[in-house]
Parts: structure tokens; C-alpha cells; sequence
């Protein structure tokens, strides 16, 4: 691989930056990156320099004054779970201060979603497992719309400081911060930010929003079935406003199905409204006597729950990379075809992550209802993996409604920081790609024959996601299913 990019720099100011980045390194800046990644969980200092900029004058006056101006008396101290759920403790809000020093302890295994494996241990650590302490980071501060006097804080986990030798640092199973870490190591050694928006769908159920549906015709725009969902909707979007989202359009998809949009962002601010999008679709279902789901394949036949990622990669000048100035058709940027390679190239490792439950996968065996099969991409394709639907983003269409964003914006930020840094030529637009795994034991797999992939995320992270999917996958293969009573409950003779 060759760092000369310069001369393949036309109308791309990045190519020549990272060019000059490389030769004063005097490495390949994917290996710069790799290394930058595993020294940032060897910080014991990390816990300290958290906890002072918490108690600074200014950082205690603002989160007081924020928290005693709203209102709020309570507050749940919040992370998310590498499965996508979101643990938390309810502190009274008098003792924001004290928290913001000393932290909230949880059990270790919280982060793993305290599941037990089928033999009934718990994965990730059991009874002896250690606490970790989760400080709170007072800029995600929020206040919730539908009891005024609940607020929200996320944390950021880490070992605790009387542990020998590890005291101090970033707990490794925190996909949070882990992907927080990555982000900023991507500006670091790229000069680039990734910014992305998130298509989150979903399926609502109940006698009140029952659609009309006409036999052979999709329910798909229709107004009168969005009028049927118009309560909800638009208290999704009360809730989603007064919580800084910008909302800006959604429709009806399918039976029972809506997708709402809000504006793309800095993927540290998507993931966090991500995660908080869910907790408003499940408090506004409580509202109104419904059921509000986010399993990625509720029925077969229909549209499955998907969450594209919108993705692009900003210079330190504001620029998007992904365009070249003057062009108007359709394209994608050297950079951006660069980091497509990189995502094809680990689109099966990643799936993993992206696709990540044994319902995950009845996606793609639905025929007809654009869920990609091979990892390609295309240029305003709908079967593709990466679809080039306007200039200056890629949409990554594998993930689905159940992924965690802290982990699938992690892993396409490690998948481009390999195809830039070795300039990964991806196959030509429209070209079929490597077949994808179709179920979560080719998932798992996969991610297991992706060195790259596993050295991007701490090791403790990785095994111990092996280990809860690879128990999920067990427990799935020795249920008894529906289909099979139906299938030869009485096939013979």
C-alpha cells in the first residue's frame, strides 16, 4: 500500500492531508490507528481526569443550575447494555454533586444484560464479580417530558480505583464510551468526523390502530393509516422535541409500521437519541394502551424493522468527503469509495453486531422486501448492502431496529479506518458482492474469522458478546418450534 495519495488528490483537498499524515508518522495510518485503539483502555488516569473536569466550578454550577431551574427531583443515572437495553439507578437529584464525584456503582454483569447462560451462569462474571463505577458525564443532562420532575444523565463506566492495576481505566464492556474513544482516535489519526442519521422502524400493535388493508396492495404512504396513527405520532414527535431531536419526516410503511426521522448529527448525539427514541416509543405505548416493537422481523410477508445508517465523513474544515466540489450526478468521493471497501470488506464480520439476533436474520430470507443478501453497493440500489441515494452519504443497510448503535457506528468507523488507511478499492457499483451470513451461528462465524474486526473492539467486549450470542444461538437451536409441530407432528406415517 502506498501513503503517496497526493496524487490522486484531484478535487480532493483530504487525500493530500492524509497523505502528508501518513509520511510524517512514517506508517500506514491504519496501523496508527489500531495501535492508538488498544492503548486507550490502558489509561488509569482516565477515571481521575473524568471526575476533575466534573467538579469543575463551571461544570458543578451549570448541571445545578440546569437541574434546580427544570424542576427535576430525580434522576436516573443511565448506560447502555452491549444487547441494546438501558440500565440505571434512581438517585434523588440533591446529590448530582456528590455524584459527579464519586460515580454510581453497578454490578459488573449489568452491561451484559444479567443474562445467564443455559447453564444457568452469569455471563460475564458471577456472584465474585467486581462492581464498576459509572460517572456521569453532565453535558447529556436531560429532562423527561412526560414526568417533569425525572431527569436523565448517561455515565461513563469505569474499573474501580482500589483495584491493582487496572484502577482508573475505561471498563472494557462499555460500548458507550468505547465507541466515544474510537470516534475521537478516528479524528485524531484521519483528521475526520463521522456524522450519521439512523432509520429507525418499527411495528405498533392494538384494536385502536388497527390499519385497513387491501388484499395484494401495500399499506405503504396511505393517509388514512397514518391519520389512525396520528395520536401517537404526534406525541412521538412532542416528546422527541422537547428531548433536542429535530424531527423532520416519517410515514407509514407497512401493516402497523412507521419510521420517524429526525436530522442527522455527530454520531455521538444520534446513537444517545437512538437509544432514547426507544424509551419514548415504550413511554408513549404505556400511553395509549399499545404495543410498540422493535424486533427486527415480526412477520413474514411483510417489511422487517430496519435502522439504515446514514453515514458521512467531515474534514477539519467542515467539508463533506464524501462529494466532489462541481459534481452534480450521482457519485462518491476516492475517500468515500475508499471507505465503502473497508465496509464491504468486514460487512460479514460485522454482522454480528449489525444483524444481532436469531430474528435478525428472517430479514434476508424474506424475498422481495430490500433487506441485501451480499455485501455490494450501488448507486441508488435498494438490494444493496452501502446505497449512494444522494451525494455525500452512504446508506448502510444491514443494521436493524434491535442493533446498538454504540457498537455498529464503532465498527464502521474501525471497517473505514482500514479502507482508508489501505486504500480498499471496493468492486465496481451494482457488481455482486460476497454473500452475507444468513442466520446467527454464520454470524457468529464470521465475526470469529475477522481478526480485524475483534482487535478493534476490547477484548473483554468481544468475548463476552461471543458468549451471549453464541448462548442465544444455542438456546434458539434447541427450542421446538410451531413450525416444526406443524411440519411433522404427524408427517409419518
Amino acid at each position: 500500500m502506498s501513503n503517496n495519495l497526493s496524487t490522486q488528490s484531484g478535487g480532493e483537498p483530504i487525500l493530500e492531508k492524509l497523505s502528508t499524515q501518513a509520511i510524517n508518522l512514517g506508517r500506514n495510518l491504519t496501523d496508527v490507528y489500531h495501535d492508538r485503539v488498544d492503548a486507550a483502555l490502558s489509561d488509569n488516569d482516565a477515571f481521575a481526569r473524568h471526575q476533575q473536569q466534573n467538579l469543575s466550578d463551571e461544570s458543578v454550577a451549570e448541571i445545578t443550575e440546569k437541574i434546580e431551574r427544570s424542576g427535576v427531583k430525580y434522576l436516573y443515572y443511565m448506560l447502555p447494555t452491549l444487547g441494546s437495553r438501558t440500565v440505571a439507578k434512581m438517585v434523588p437529584a440533591k446529590h448530582v454533586v456528590r455524584n459527579l464525584e464519586k460515580g454510581i456503582s453497578f454490578h459488573r454483569t449489568a452491561l451484559s444484560d444479567l443474562q445467564t447462560d443455559i447453564f444457568g451462569n452469569l455471563i460475564g462474571g458471577g456472584v465474585e464479580a467486581k462492581e464498576f463505577v459509572g460517572l456521569p458525564q453532565p453535558e447529556s443532562f436531560q429532562q423527561l417530558p412526560w414526568d417533569g420532575e425525572v431527569g436523565r444523565i448517561f455515565c461513563a463506566a469505569y474499573e474501580p480505583e482500589h483495584l491493582v492495576n487496572v484502577g482508573g481505566r475505561p471498563l472494557a464492556i462499555d460500548s458507550r464510551a468505547n465507541m466515544q474513544r474510537t470516534h475521537q482516535l478516528l479524528k485524531d489519526t484521519f483528521g475526520l468526523t463521522m456524522k450519521s442519521g439512523t432509520e429507525p422502524e418499527m411495528v405498533w400493535k392494538g384494536d385502536s390502530i388497527e390499519p385497513n388493508i387491501v388484499p395484494g396492495h401495500s399499506p405503504a404512504y396511505q393517509v388514512e393509516n397514518l391519520e389512525v396513527m396520528r395520536p401517537i405520532f404526534k406525541r412521538l414527535e412532542e416528546y422527541a422535541t422537547a428531548l433536542d431531536f429535530d424531527m423532520i419526516e416519517g410515514d407509514y410503511e407497512d401493516k402497523g409500521q412507521i419510521e420517524l426521522n429526525w436530522m442527522f448529527d455527530d454520531i455521538e448525539l444520534t446513537a444517545d437519541r437512538l437509544v432514547t427514541y426507544r424509551q419514548i416509543c415504550s413511554q408513549v405505548a404505556r400511553e395509549f394502551g399499545v404495543q410498540a416493537s422493535f424486533m427486527p422481523k415480526p412477520y413474514l410477508g411483510s417489511m422487517g424493522n430496519g435502522c439504515h445508517h446514514n453515514i458521512s465523513l467531515w474534514d477539519e474544515e467542515g467539508r463533506n468527503t464524501f462529494e466532489v466540489e462541481g459534481v452534480k450526478e450521482l457519485h462518491m468521493s476516492q475517500l468515500g469509495r475508499w471507505a465503502i471497501g473497508g465496509i464491504l470488506k468486514h460487512s460479514p464480520g460485522m454482522m454480528l453486531i449489525m444483524a444481532s439476533t436469531v430474528n435478525s436474520y428472517k430479514r434476508f430470507w424474506d424475498p422481495g422486501q430490500f433487506a441485501p443478501a451480499r455485501a455490494n453497493w450501488g448507486l441508488d440500489d435498494r438490494a444493496s448492502l452501502v446505497r449512494i441515494s444522494a451525494n455525500g452519504r452512504a446508506e448502510v443497510r444491514v443494521p436493524d431496529a434491535s442493533v446498538n448503535p454504540y457498537l455498529s457506528h464503532a465498527l464502521l468507523i474501525a471497517s473505514i479506518a482500514d479502507g482508508i488507511g489501505n486504500q480498499i478499492e471496493p468492486p465496481q457499483a451494482g457488481e455482486a458482492g460476497e454473500a452475507l451470513p444468513l442466520s446467527l451461528g454464520e454470524a457468529i462465524d464470521a465475526f470469529r474469522a475477522d481478526e480485524y474486526i475483534q482487535r478493534s473492539l476490547p477484548d473483554t467486549l468481544s468475548e463476552i458478546y461471543l458468549e451471549m450470542k453464541s448462548d442465544e444461538w444455542a438456546r434458539y437451536c434447541g427450542a421446538v418450534t410451531e413450525w416444526e409441530f406443524d411440519q411433522y407432528w404427524q408427517a409419518i406415517p
